[in-house]
């Protein structure tokens, strides 16, 4: 994997994110769409907490910090590093994680200021990961045991594919 081609990604994304951000209204940025699920508020909140989540993993792998395991990526986890993409449908998330990212909804300031801190967060970290060992892995709930570079392309897809989640929100009240 190349990691500079992954960071530019990662950073092209936040920057769509902060993007929109000028771009959208406080109400509809706070407002649940008409067809239900997430407001953008909520999408930002969970996205940028996922992200940091997901940097604290990676940084555990990068300074080899993990328990031993031989265990590997499960079939979800080959299909996201092979293909790029969520697998598709709705993913279900295990009720544990479910309770600790519920997504709350948030002001665009301090979505703003949790934006900021992500990409910190990926600054201070992208550095270290080619050093990082291969078998320093880390649970991630649903794709299973992730080293540093697989943390890192899991962030990288996982805000591709709420900017998507975005624009299918905006659409809706464009309706």
């Amino acid at each position: 994997m190349n990691i500079a081609k992954e960071r530019r990604a990662i950073d092209a994304a936040l920057d769509s994110y902060r993007e929109q951000l000028d771009t959208l209204t406080d109400a509809l940025f706070n407002e649940t769409p008409p067809m239900g699920g997430w407001s953008c508020s909520e999408v930002y909140d969970h996205i940028l907490k996922a992200s940091l989540g997901s940097s604290i993993a990676l940084e555990r792998c990068t300074h080899n910090n993990c328990p031993p395991t031989k265990k590997g990526m499960g079939f979800w986890g080959y299909y996201l590093m092979l293909t790029g993409k969520f697998p598709p449908g709705k993913a279900t998330v295990p009720d544990a994680v479910a309770e600790k990212l519920a997504p709350k909804k948030i002001d665009k300031e301090e979505a703003k200021n949790l934006l900021i801190k992500t990409r910190k967060r990926i600054e201070g970290i992208t550095g270290l990961i080619n050093d990082a060992k291969e078998n320093s892995r880390w649970q991630h709930p649903r794709l299973g045991m992730l080293n540093a570079t697989q943390w890192f392309k899991f962030i990288r897809v996982h805000l591709e594919h709420h900017l998507k989640q975005l624009e299918r929100i905006k659409s809706n009240f464009a309706k």
